[in-house]
């Protein structure tokens, strides 16, 4: 799987140094948690430091806009570097205009829904979008568990995305650790949020990146030995 490491999690006070860690240990994207604390409860950061991220590492950045009215600010996320905008559908009454509207500025286009959203909410939407993003707990806080019924979410997004023969990644993010990256990738992700999994005060990220990939090495060599039915 792809990691995407939040930066929610990182110590702002040497968070340059911990993204150039998370880009030595061989993550994929950097994931920017964008909140407004009306959408969800909490603040977080705009566009500024998404910059200031962007000129800390090579790796393309994905912002999670976890606000109303995100089209505001899509213009500033561009400029600021980041190369994939994700909305959630309840702040977008008219999904397809805002699809479109990010089509135009040449970034990759996200979208995703809160847990007990229903998935129909996002079928239309399938074939014009790169990347679903099912969140595995409630928007808006770090390190909450894991929400199990997300399992079986997953897979139907995994089953509605081949369905229409969409090449989008589907991305999990909410409680994705050692013991539940297994269940997630074998659901049907492709991309893993990992927040507190490889920022957090007991490992380095380097160590914390390599147990994250242990671990999904560890069910793929299952998977590969297990006997053909």
């Amino acid at each position: 799987m792809k990691l995407s490491p939040s930066i929610y999690t990182a110590d702002f006070g040497r968070l340059g140094e911990q993204i150039r860690e998370a880009e030595a240990a061989g993550v994929d994207w950097i994931h920017l948690d964008i909140m407004d604390g009306r959408f969800v409860p909490n603040i977080t950061f705009g566009p500024l430091v998404a910059a200031a991220v962007r000129r800390y590492t090579r790796l393309p950045c994905e912002a999670h806009l976890m606000i109303l009215e995100p089209e505001r600010y899509f213009a500033d996320f561009k400029q600021a570097g980041v190369s994939r905008l994700i909305v959630h559908v309840e702040t977008c009454p008219h999904l397809y205009s805002t699809i479109q509207t990010l089509r135009q500025m040449d970034v990759q286009v996200g979208i995703t829904l809160n847990p007990l959203t229903p998935l129909c909410m996002i079928e239309e939407a399938l074939p014009l979008v790169d990347l679903v993003l099912v969140m595995t707990v409630e928007p808006g806080f770090g390190g909450q568990r894991y929400i199990p019924s997300s399992t079986q979410r997953i897979a139907a997004v995994r089953q509605m995305l081949d369905r229409v023969g969409s090449s989008a990644e589907l991305e999990v993010d909410g409680g994705i650790n050692i013991h539940t990256i297994c269940d997630v990738r074998d659901a049907g992700a492709t991309i893993a949020v990992v927040g507190s999994a490889v920022f957090n005060d007991k490992y380095s990220v380097a160590e914390s990146v390599n147990m994250l990939r242990a671990a999904a090495r560890r069910c793929s060599n299952e998977d590969d030995q297990a006997p053909l039915s």
